[in-house]
């Protein structure tokens, strides 16, 4: 039956092991129509923000040691859900098959009737691995890989569901087990007694993919001791065999330039996804806080003037990406197309609005070599002299760039987008800024520095600057953090989010250094 039939449907979707950039792409593709959210803990609660804003979330809080929903009640959700016709996701850690009673839900999906599909994920046996830099199988080590839980004891005498570790301690291949650290001392005694040598490789790796990943390594015989005086916990990977000795050529993610760096992006909503993914891309951690929101316009009267009006104009200047979307998806909702602007000559302020614009194949005739209003302004003023100007911007903002263009041009500005600010911070950003569990904080404008600082509370806005270090993305930023009593710790060279990161990185590496 076809997904557009009117009824509802159930996706069982592998959330990953942690990096939310291991969600798969048809994953990722359910999430953005779904009606109704049901997740277990999740290592980011990036993906969560992938679901349309008015989804139904509901945390079924599966985790170690936690759940906030009973198996029955995710299920007679899930059901419930469906019937009403409703797209449901049901959001799980690793892949729905392997150690995630994904097939119990299955099962109790078609025994009520319930449409539904699965979605594999990247299992945590294939991803922390990987990413920890041992691979589960190799032509001269392993050719054959063990998945296993350690949930349970395999030294008690009272459980049926024992795994045949006799057998596992004969394996000849990789063991991974999952959910293994409280019984580790058990684990690797069971297995030495059952006859795998005690000097055999093995490793604990805890919160493999994301930021806070930490690997211990040893043998059988002394890991458990080792990860004792490490103080490593849930969740974390039991990985045994001979492929552990090919990590220290092959880890990689630890050797990320901002690996382990927790770093809070306070763009809009709308920016904050590619933001995120370039620092995760690096190693980091990212955390979503929008002080600023992107907005229609409520009224749309000086924009349409101006877009029936633009044979009038020679020049179309746009000072951000966002400017660039609001202004050409109006003009098609005036019944307009490129057409329109072909005889304006286009000016960017830097090149992430003039990729805006490529993408509509369009090319802009201007962009300053310094991404800021004073550079277009100058790189605009031998162009513009006695000609007219549409300056396409936000509601609010500098007026530098229109009066120093005002000077030469006859200039028309007007709002294309609101620029709104948040109402607050997630709480769970400002629990992580209380808790110290956050190395940086990116401004990436006045407007953006200002309101952050008017949303923290009191006592955290001393720990910024100090203990949170900030990144500022240009000068006239570092002068409006500054004049709020903060100490910029990097500042990029070029005005951009690319610039701001390799900023950071570049502290980062000094510091470790």
């Amino acid at each position: 039956m076809s997904e557009s039939s009117g009824l509802g449907i159930v996706y069982l979707v592998g959330a990953g092991p942690g990096d939310p950039g291991l969600l798969t792409r048809r994953g990722a593709e359910v999430l953005r129509s779904a009606e109704v959210v049901v997740y277990d803990h999740l290592a980011s609660a990036r993906l969560l923000d992938l679901a349309p804003a008015q989804a139904l979330r509901i945390c079924a809080g599966k985790s170690i040691g936690h759940m906030t929903l009973s198996q029955s009640e995710i299920n007679a959700a899930l059901v419930e859900h469906a019937r009403a016709g409703r797209r449901v996701v049901r959001l799980k850690g690793g892949d729905p098959f392997v150690f995630g009673r994904g097939a119990e839900e299955a099962e109790h999906l078609r025994a009520s009737g319930v449409l539904f599909q699965v979605v594999p994920g990247v299992t945590a046996g294939v991803g922390v691995t990987a990413y920890a830099g041992m691979p589960v199988t190799h032509r001269d080590m392993a050719s054959a890989v063990a998945f296993v839980t350690g949930h349970n004891d395999p030294e008690a005498t009272d459980d049926h569901h024992r795994l045949d570790w006799s057998a596992l301690a004969r394996f000849p291949g990789t063991l991974v087990v999952y959910m293994g650290v409280t019984r580790l001392p058990s684990l690797c005694r069971t297995l030495i007694r059952l006859g795998k040598p005690d000097t055999t490789p093995a490793a604990l790796v805890e919160a493999g993919t994301i930021a806070r990943q930490r690997t211990v390594t040893g043998t059988l015989a002394d890991l458990p001791e080792r990860v004792a005086e490490a103080k490593l916990g849930p969740p974390a990977l039991l990985i045994i065999g001979s492929v552990v000795d090919r990590r220290p050529s092959l880890r990689w993610f630890e050797a990320l330039p901002l690996f382990g760096q927790r770093i809070v992006v306070t763009r809009p909503s709308d920016e904050s996804d590619r933001a995120a993914s370039v620092l995760e891309a690096l190693g980091a951690e990212a955390l979503i806080a929008p002080t600023v929101a992107i907005l229609p316009l409520e009224d749309y009267t000086p924009l349409d003037t101006a877009i029936d009006g633009l044979s009038e104009f020679d020049w179309l200047v746009f000072t951000s990406a966002n400017g660039v979307r609001h202004f050409l998806d109006r003009l098609e909702i005036r019944g307009r197309d490129l057409r329109a602007v072909g005889h304006l000559k286009l000016a960017a302020i830097g090149p992430a609005t003039a990729e805006a614009l490529a993408a509509w194949r369009l090319r802009a005739d201007v962009v300053p070599n310094s991404y800021r209003s004073e550079a277009l302004a100058a790189a605009l003023a031998e162009q513009v002299a006695g000609q007219r100007v549409l300056l396409a911007r936000a509601d609010r903002g500098r007026t530098i760039l229109k009066d120093e263009l005002e000077r030469l041009a006859e200039v028309i500005q007007v709002p294309v987008y609101r620029n709104t600010d948040a109402e607050s911070l997630p709480p769970a950003i400002v629990e992580r800024i209380a808790a110290g569990s956050v190395d940086w904080i990116t401004l990436t404008s006045s407007a953006i520095t200002e309101r952050l600082h008017a949303l923290l509370p009191d006592a955290l806005r001393s720990q910024v600057g100090r203990s949170i270090r900030v990144a500022s993305l240009s000068p006239v930023t570092t002068a409006a953090a500054e004049r709020l009593g903060w100490t910029v710790a990097a500042e990029a060279q070029t005005y951009t989010w690319d610039g701001l990161v390799q900023a950071i990185a570049e502290r980062v590496g000094k510091d470790r250094a």
